[in-house]
């Protein structure tokens, strides 16, 4: 009996076998993106400003992740023409380096936001957060009044910070003692809008310029 007859037999050793076989599929794909240089693009100093979100923006994320709009929403542009046109250009990996976990997602019930940050006006978003079809007909969203009064937990603010700083996030002691003062008196609505406002705007595109290479 040959050895892939043992496995096909034994059900037990195939669930091993095929363990093993992933992993070491996964190992090969995935740890050399840790030491290439290309797999996050070089932005000269004129096109890079990304930095971390700040205290008030963390918190939305917070609010974005609970409220589970990532399960509608992509936030990742792909390189094709018709993608581009629509939600703007491509979206970079530099862009999504502070994010843990990133929101890149391929579901789109509603458009994809990595380039909503600017497009509309702050009461747009406080509208179309409370009452979706009165601006968007057409639009599945739930409504989300609540967040203009459910009140940012400041107390957690400062370890959120700390915690995104473990993995690599350079926060600075100055971020950490204003994060308190940042979202005090804040509401979840206001650190919504504030996380979505900012989505797409840290990079400085070059007209006709090919990221990837």
């Amino acid at each position: 009996m040959t050895f892939q007859e043992k496995l096909e037999k034994n059900i037990w050793g195939l669930l091993v076998m095929v363990a093993i076989v992933v992993s070491v599929g996964g190992i090969v794909e995935i740890v050399p993106l840790f030491y290439l240089d290309n797999v996050i693009e070089k932005l000269n100093k004129d096109e890079d400003s990304i930095r971390p979100y700040s205290a008030l923006e963390l918190e939305g994320r917070d609010v974005y992740i609970r409220e589970g709009c990532y399960l509608c929403h992509s936030q990742m542009i792909r390189p094709f023409r018709d993608e581009k046109e629509r939600y703007g250009h491509y979206s970079l990996a530099a862009e999504s380096k502070f994010d843990h976990p990133f929101q890149w997602g391929s579901k789109r019930t509603g458009p994809d936001l990595a380039r909503v940050g600017g497009k509309y006006s702050n009461e747009w978003h406080v509208q179309h957060l409370k009452a979706p079809r009165s601006l968007v007909p057409e639009s599945v969203m739930p409504n989300y009044p609540f967040l203009a009064e459910a009140m940012i937990d400041d107390s957690l603010t400062e370890r959120k910070m700390r915690a995104m700083a473990t993995v690599g996030v350079p926060y600075t002691e100055q971020d950490f003692s204003g994060a308190v003062a940042a979202v005090k008196g804040k509401t979840e609505m206001d650190a919504l809008v504030a996380y979505l406002q900012v989505l797409g705007t840290m990079v400085k595109f070059q007209e006709g310029k090919d990221y990837r290479e």
